[in-house]
């Protein structure tokens, strides 16, 4: 089965980025734990939905991309 879900994307969606903020605290996180520092449980969890959004973000971005061409 195939599930087509239509959704109308704002125009300017492919500047819709993570905030400077909000990457930069990504960003601290990832080397962080690549540093060898352990991160907390909810440390993990707030990297995690943040890398989730930053993915969902470029998704969205690229299909629109897609889409106009």
């Amino acid at each position: 089965m195939t599930l087509t879900i239509d959704v109308d994307l704002p125009a300017d969606l492919a500047r819709f980025r993570l905030p400077s903020g909000v990457a930069s605290r990504l960003q601290n996180l990832l080397d962080r734990q690549d540093a060898g520092f352990p991160l907390t449980v909810e440390e993990r969890a707030e990297a995690e939905g943040l890398a989730d959004l930053a993915d969902l973000l470029t998704l969205l971005r690229l299909r629109t991309e897609r889409a106009g061409s």
